[in-house]
This record gives structure tokens, sequence and C-alpha cells, in this order.
């Protein structure tokens, strides 16, 4: 592991994307923050690194694409290259709702964003040494039963995280292993990931998990620190694995409907062009 690596992390105030910023940094690394909220200040390692600037926050609402345009233009110019990015941010949500730009939230945050942020980002890839993508994907997408692309934007139905969850991690991962082969030429490889089952609730926080879900969550799933080292395993062996792989238990495992692929890269792309460059 390059000790003097720069990373940037998505949702790293919290669960998952917080322990993986706090494992990144006792091991040396810089990490540029996209965030929505504050880190804590009682964490001492936290602390620390926000005051030497071995940690740097960017401030954006992801799924406001003038948010996250300001944020994103802050990290060009500030960062001087990226070794590894961590499209992390996700989250089940309680019901049918529609981001700024008018697309199902689901599919807005898991599957266009973290395109969006690769594609504005990719400059900074290709100057760094490591030059490796993780996307957090979710081992729910082999419940899909049914899928359409075209559905995407704006499903028919709603339902607790066998429904738009789902569809938009299993379009994530779809789109990771299509684009990978082009982003190979600029030596960048690119994995999806399933972090597994981790215990992420949060008090006074409302979930789109289904009550069961839930109730196992807090009874038998492991704490986020578990979900994130298979995220930074994943990233430090990156090399080992076909680039654009979906990984369960860190090991590629064949995705569902990948017939889709192509249709599902040519969406996010469209909407990248036409709507976020536009």
């Amino acid at each position: 592991m390059n000790n003097a690596g720069i990373a940037l992390v998505t949702g790293a105030t919290n669960g998952i994307g917080y322990e993986l910023t706090r494992q990144l940094l006792a091991d040396g690394w810089e990490v540029a923050a996209l965030v929505r909220s504050d880190f804590r200040r009682d964490d001492p390692l936290v602390g620390a690194s926000l005051a030497r600037g071995q940690l740097r926050t960017y401030r954006a609402e992801l799924t406001d694409y003038q948010s996250l345009r300001n944020a994103l233009k802050q990290v060009q110019s500030e960062e001087r290259r990226l070794d590894a990015l961590f499209n992390n941010a996700g989250g089940s949500f309680p019901k049918y709702d529609f981001s700024r730009q008018g697309r199902e939230l689901h599919f807005e945050l898991h599957g266009v964003v973290p395109y969006i942020i690769l594609m504005e980002l990719k400059e900074l890839l290709r100057n760094g040494t490591m030059r490796t993508v993780i996307n957090t994907s979710s081992s729910v997408l082999k419940m899909v039963k049914r899928f359409d692309p075209d559905k995407l934007e704006r499903p028919d139905t709603f339902k607790k995280l066998i429904g738009p969850y789902a569809t938009s991690k299993l379009a994530l991962s779809l789109w990771t292993r299509e684009l990978a082969p082009s982003l190979a030429a600029d030596g960048i490889r690119m994995l999806s990931v399933d972090p597994g089952g981790n215990n992420t609730t949060r008090k006074g926080k409302k979930s789109g998990l289904p009550l069961l879900v839930k109730m196992m969550m807090k009874l038998i799933f492991p704490p986020p620190t578990h979900g994130a080292s298979l995220l930074y395993q994943a990233a430090t062996e990156a090399h080992r694995m076909p680039s654009g792989s979906f990984l369960l238990k860190n090991r590629p495992y064949e995705l569902p409907f990948a017939q889709y692929g192509r249709q599902v890269l040519e969406r996010v792309q469209a909407i990248y062009e036409k709507e976020y460059i536009a």
C-alpha cells in the first residue's frame, strides 16, 4: 500500500464511509471527503487529520447537480491527484421519491451520480499512481427478478430494499462492467463491490429497510468496519481482479441481466452529457 496515496470518499461521515475514511487515515492516506454533513469532532483521529489537512472536506448535496458541480470544481482546483476513488455514498429510502432533476432518488444517487463523479475526476485519477475506482454496490441485486432500463428513472412500483434500491445497485454494477474496458486505456481499474451486511442503522433516521431486515441488522450484522475493510481490500487488490468485476465476498460474481449493460451505460452517459454538462 502506498502510504502517500490520496483517496476521495463519498458518504464519508457515516457508516461504512466513515470507517473506510478512518482506515485510510490510519494507514497514512490523505482523504478528500465529498460529504453532505460534518464529521464528528469527538474522534481524535478525524479531528487531528482535519487539523493537519490530511483530511479535507468538500460539501455537496450529491443529487442536486448544481451543488455537486460546485463541489467537484473545488476538488478539481484543490486536489493535485487521486489514487483511489470510492463512490460509496448511498442509502435505502422509505418511500418513492425524486431528485431535483426529476429522477427516482435511488437511481439518481446510486446509478447516475457515481458516473458523474468519475467522469469529472478522471483527469485527477490519471495523475495518480494507483488509479483505482471502487463503486459500492450490494448483493441485493441478486434479488432482482425483472429489470427494465427504461423504468430506472420512474419505476412503476416501489418496494423497500428489493425495489428501486436493488435495481439501482444493479444498474451501477452493470455500467461499471461495461465502462471498465475503455478506462483501461488510461490505466484506470474499476470494480463494483458488495460490502456485505453491516449494522449501519442510525438513531432517528428513517430507513427504507423492511422491519425484519432492520431487526436482523441490529441483532446479528457486524459493525460497518466490516464493510469498510472489504472495500479497502478490494482497492488494494484491484490488480488481481478483472477490471469491471462485481465482487461478492471480494470474489468476482456473474451479474444478472448483463445483456442490458450497454443500454444502462448509454443512459447514464446521456444524462451526464445532456443535463450535467449542459
